[in-house]
């Protein structure tokens, strides 16, 4: 197959993969949807991704032009992984539509409250250990290395106090069917 039929069978299956994103391309994910080696793309929308593979595509016209075939090679491959993933994605929306319940996020709270309570001892423990070798040390600028220590660490058990706080309140929520 020559590389002009390559490059075009590549363009057809971008517009095509392009009319099939259009109608969900715009709605976020709560995380990023692929591996940061498939893609550079920090966005969660589908339409970010697309971007990227044109810009891809106009990247590997360009080395083909410049007759750059490492380049070629290399890009090509990357292409043709980043319209699979996606093809995947896609196939894969009405399932995740239908395994989004209220319980799933129910438990996901669930789960975040247990990390959090155990980040919260973790802390605890961490700044119990820091008033003990504060007690032990001889010299001042150790002691005061440790009081730094201890100011961040109390600091970061609010943030997570107030975290647990509000995960409480959204797991009360939906208890209540809010």
């Amino acid at each position: 197959m020559s590389t002009e039929r390559i490059l075009h069978v590549l363009d057809q299956q971008i517009e095509t993969l392009a009319r099939e994103i259009e109608p969900i391309g715009h709605v976020s994910a709560s995380q990023a949807r692929f591996d940061i080696a498939l893609f550079s793309t920090k966005g969660t929308r589908l339409r970010d991704y697309l971007a990227e593979i044109k810009v891809n595509l106009q990247q590997l016209n360009q080395e083909v032009v410049e007759k750059r075939s490492a380049q070629v090679a290399f890009i090509a491959e990357r292409l043709v992984a980043q319209i699979t993933a996606m093809q995947r994605e896609l196939a894969t929306q009405t399932l995740r539509k239908t395994h989004q319940t209220p319980e799933r996020k129910s438990h996901d709270n669930y789960t975040k409250l247990a990390e959090t309570q155990q980040f919260e001892r973790r802390l605890i423990a961490m700044i119990e250990d820091r008033e003990t070798t504060l007690g032990q040390l001889a010299t001042f600028s150790d002691q005061q290395r440790v009081q730094k220590e201890l100011a961040a660490l109390e600091g970061r058990l609010m943030r997570c106090r107030q975290a647990l706080a509000k995960i409480e309140r959204q797991i009360e929520r939906q208890e209540k069917g809010f």
